[in-house]
Formats: structure tokens, C-alpha cells, sequence
């Protein structure tokens, strides 16, 4: 029997609308747009394993995510793009440490999958929320915080409007393509991204590619 395929990545239908409104209002990014074609952002559609990969890969390098990532996947069984909460609550933690998880990432990735196999996380409901309800809910859950919640909003919601203030590459970016180099604060970034809105997650997304042309997948 074949492996199962991970699904072609969803992007967002506004991506088009949000280059030219940007090419509009932010000089910078009328210069950055053009120099990467049709990369764009892409979602893989699995709200679980989004959020165990964003666990996994905390204060690691992304090799390091990796490595962990598709060890995890092969004790747990199953198609590494599409992860079952209560396969993950089937392996005892020894099983998981050998996998090469902490105890700590072994607690968030079993209560993580517990919110979603006992209900309490319902990624249907989420589409119909707004932003900061969806970043609520998310940050009930051990080990996602407010950056983790942003980036699910991004790159699994493919919301249009988010603005990642607590992400460094966000406020690097920022630093050497508006301020030339020097610090820069959130609420400076927060006063040049006012010209981006409504349109804040593409505009981020290209402010990570100035610094990294790869494109980020989650």
C-alpha cells in the first residue's frame, strides 16, 4: 500500500489583492515584492500538527526541529503531515524522551493532543472566530504562547492581518530595511506596520523572506 501523500499547500486567495495594496502604501516593500516571483504563503491544513510542530521545534535550531520532528512522527505511526491526538496520547513519555523530546515538550505535546482529543480544542469553530478569541483559546494550552498562536494564525489560518511583534526576525527585518540597522522597538514597528493593514501577514511574510529567501512552511 503506498504512503499517503502530504496534501498540495492551500495559499490564500487575497495574496494577489495584498501585494498590490502594499506595492501602494510601503515604499520597502514595493522593492521587495517583485524580487521573489510567486513564492507566496502556504498552508498544509492540519491544525494538530501544526501546533505539535511549533512544540517540537521551540528554542531548537531548525535542523535540530526537524530530526526531532521525524522521529516523533515514526513513533507515533501515521503520515508525519497529518498526526492523531490520540495516537500521540498512546505512546508512553520513555517512548517520547527517546524520540528526542524534553519532558517539558513531552507534557505540552500530551496536553496538546488532549485538548484535541477530549474536544476542548475545536479547529472547526475557529474559522468563524476572530483573531484574538483564537489566540485565547490557543494560549490555554501548555506551551503555546502568544508568538506560537500568531504564527498558527499565519501560516495554518492564512489570516490576513496579523502582526507578530514578539518575533526577531519580524523586528530585524524591520531594523535593516526602515531604520538601517539600528534597534528598533515595538511600538516603532507597530508604527510602520500601520501602512501594511489590512494586509499585516503577507507584509511580515516578505519581511522574513528580505532576510531569508527560503520560504517558511509550518
Amino acid at each position: 500500500m503506498p504512503a499517503a501523500r502530504a496534501a498540495a499547500p492551500e495559499s490564500p486567495a487575497y495574496w494577489d489583492d495584498a501585494c498590490k495594496h502594499l506595492a501602494r502604501r510601503d515604499r520597502v516593500l514595493k522593492k521587495l515584492i517583485p524580487q521573489f516571483g510567486d513564492a507566496r504563503l502556504a498552508s498544509r491544513g492540519d491544525a494538530f500538527t501544526t501546533l505539535a510542530r511549533s512544540i517540537v521545534g521551540q528554542q531548537i535550531s531548525v535542523k535540530a526541529a526537524q530530526s526531532v520532528w521525524n522521529r516523533f512522527a515514526a513513533t507515533v505511526g501515521g503520515p508525519s503531515h497529518r498526526l492523531a491526538p490520540k495516537a500521540v496520547l498512546g505512546i508512553e513519555t520513555p517512548s517520547l524522551r527517546e524520540a528526542g523530546l524534553s519532558a517539558r515538550k513531552c507534557e505540552y505535546l500530551q496536553d496538546l493532543a488532549q485538548h484535541f482529543a477530549d474536544g476542548r480544542a475545536q479547529p472547526a469553530r475557529w474559522g468563524d472566530m476572530d483573531d484574538e478569541a483564537i489566540i485565547t483559546e490557543l494560549v490555554a494550552i501548555r506551551g503555546i504562547g502568544r508568538w506560537t498562536a500568531e504564527m498558527f494564525l499565519i501560516f495554518h489560518l492564512l489570516r490576513p492581518d496579523v502582526l507578530p511583534l514578539d518575533d526577531l526576525g519580524l523586528l530585524k527585518g524591520i531594523s535593516l530595511n526602515y531604520f538601517s540597522g539600528e534597534p528598533v522597538s515595538r511600538a516603532e514597528a507597530r508604527d510602520v506596520a500601520e501602512a501594511w493593514a489590512p494586509y499585516r501577514s503577507v507584509a511580515t511574510w516578505y519581511i522574513w523572506r528580505s532576510l531569508d529567501p527560503l520560504p517558511v512552511e509550518y
